[in-house]
């Protein structure tokens, strides 16, 4: 019974929290509904056993994603009316693509309820004795391991590539000479003067 309530309720606010994150006028308001449908998304995921998932949820999307989107829509300058107006000439596009994603979701559903491809099993054995995050961490350096190795190159060739856009050349802007810096003395920088009562220093 409290399983059931607390099902329900996170479904719910998940659910809410995802509507309010798409129809808030406010970015800021969008990021903080956002963030409440993660951490309900979480709450479900701690009620089927999956408390790894839950705490990547927490600690990923809730401690890094979502607060740098949030510091991103609080720094940025922007302009609600052209906000409005780009979604307003675009809503056509949008529409198709939701209409496309809605028919891969009920086509997914149905394939789902159909069974499995080969075996009818709709999903794969596991192990009670086991724990999940155990089960999960055998089968990424088992059996998807040349996956998981190329998703970290992917983010490893991102990094980079991020590294390299901010770091290029600019024209009229001093850098910073370490070197420099590190060789400069305390008496290059610092000048003791014995002002007389009344006056002002010159510099």
């Amino acid at each position: 019974m409290i399983q059931a309530f607390a099902f329900y309720l996170f479904a719910v606010v998940t659910i809410a929290s995802g509507v309010l994150t798409i129809g808030s006028r406010n970015p800021v308001h969008s990021v903080l509904w956002l963030i409440l449908a993660f951490f309900n998304a979480a709450g479900l995921m701690l009620i089927i056993g999956a408390e790894f998932i839950a705490m990547l949820l927490v600690i990923v999307y809730v401690g890094a994603v979502a607060v740098l989107f949030l510091f991103v829509v609080m720094m940025l300058d922007v302009d609600y009316s052209e906000l409005r107006a780009g979604v307003a000439r675009y809503w056509p596009f949008g529409a198709v693509l939701a209409l496309v994603l809605l028919a891969e979701i009920i086509f997914a559903v149905a394939a789902w309820n159909a069974g499995g491809i080969a075996t009818g099993v709709k999903a794969a054995p596991v192990d009670l004795g086991v724990p999940n995050i155990q089960a999960l961490g055998t089968v990424l350096y088992t059996r998807y391991l040349f996956i998981f190795e190329g998703a970290g190159l992917v983010l490893l060739v991102a990094m980079i590539g991020a590294i390299v856009l901010t770091q290029r050349r600019r024209r009229g802007v001093r850098p910073q000479n370490v070197s420099d810096q590190i060789r400069r003395r305390p008496q290059d920088a610092v000048r003791n003067i014995d002002a007389p009562v009344g006056q002002g220093v010159e510099l």
